[in-house]
C-alpha cells in the first residue's frame, strides 16, 4: 500500500491559483486528490484548473474572498458538493504590505491580520464539521520563515505568520479527538511574483538569501508539494501540531 496515495480524496486550497498555492495544488493532484482551487480572480482560477487537468488531475475553481465569512462557508459547501466530501484544507491565501512598523495605518494592520490570520481560522472552522462528519481530515496552514524570525520591512505579516503557527498547534490539540491532524508548512524564500516584488524593493535581498541558504538557490513553488502531500497523506496520521520549515536549510544556518 502506498502511504502517500490520495486517490478518492478531495483537497481545498485557498490561494491555489498561483505561486506556492498552485505548486501545492499540483502536487496534491499528482498524488491522486481531487482539487478545489479557491481564489478571488476567476481568470487565474480557470488557468490553474487547466494546468492541473493537463497533468491528468481533477479540479474545479471557486471564486471566493476569504475575508468574507459567508463566502468561506459557501466555498466549503461548493467543494463538498463538487466531489462528495472534503478531506483536506490547505490555507495559502494571504497578503503583505512592506513598510517600517511606524508607517502602518490601522486599516493596513487590520487588512493584513484579517487576510492572514482571521481568514485562516474561519476557513478551518468552516471545514471542521464536514471533516468530523467524514471521520477525520487534514488541515495544512502556511506559515513563513517570519514565523521564526523578525521581519523589519514586514512586521505585521510576521506577526500574523507567528500567530498562524500557534493557531495550528491549538487546533491540533482541540481536534485530535476527531481524527483531524493540523500542521503548518513554513516556506523559505520562494521564487514567486510576491518575492520578485520584494527583491525589487529591498536592495541586495536576492544575494543575501542565496548566501544564507545552504541549498544555494531560491525555492520553487513545487518544492512545497512534497510537504503538503505528506501532511495530507496517511503517512502523517500520527503527526499533528508541527511546523515544518521547507527552506533549503535557511533556518538551520547562521551564514
Amino acid at each position: 500500500m502506498n502511504p502517500f496515495d490520495l486517490k478518492g480524496k478531495t483537497a481545498l486550497v485557498t490561494g491555489g491559483n498561483g505561486g506556492i498555492g498552485l505548486g501545492i495544488a499540483k502536487g496534491l493532484a499528482q498524488a491522486g486528490a481531487n482539487v478545489v482551487i479557491a481564489g478571488r480572480n476567476q481568470a487565474k482560477n480557470t488557468a490553474a484548473v487547466a494546468e492541473i487537468k493537463a497533468l491528468g488531475g481533477r479540479a474545479i475553481g471557486v471564486v471566493v474572498d476569504v475575508n468574507d465569512g459567508a463566502q468561506v462557508k459557501r466555498m466549503v459547501a461548493d467543494a463538498t458538493k463538487a466531489f462528495g466530501g472534503l478531506d483536506f484544507l490547505v490555507t495559502v491565501a494571504g497578503i503583505n504590505i512592506r513598510k517600517p512598523p511606524q508607517d502602518y495605518t490601522s486599516a493596513e494592520w487590520h487588512s493584513i491580520v484579517d487576510s492572514n490570520l482571521t481568514s485562516v481560522f474561519e476557513c478551518c472552522q468552516a471545514a471542521y464539521p464536514e471533516m468530523k462528519r467524514r471521520g477525520g481530515g487534514k488541515i495544512v496552514t502556511i506559515g513563513s520563515m517570519t514565523s521564526i524570525f523578525g521581519f523589519n520591512v514586514g512586521p505585521v505579516y510576521a506577526a500574523t505568520k507567528g500567530a498562524v503557527v500557534q493557531l495550528t498547534k491549538s487546533l491540533a490539540a482541540a481536534w485530535a479527538k476527531d481524527n483531524i491532524q493540523v500542521n503548518s508548512i513554513l516556506p523559505g524564500f520562494i521564487d514567486t511574483e510576491l518575492t520578485q516584488e520584494a527583491r525589487r524593493i529591498i536592495p541586495g535581498m536576492h544575494e543575501r538569501v542565496l548566501a544564507r541558504t545552504p541549498a544555494g538557490r531560491w525555492g520553487k513553488p513545487v518544492d512545497m508539494a512534497g510537504a503538503a502531500v505528506f501532511f495530507c497523506s496517511p503517512a502523517s496520521d500520527f503527526v499533528t501540531g508541527t511546523a515544518l520549515p521547507v527552506d533549503g536549510g535557511f533556518s538551520s544556518s547562521m551564514f
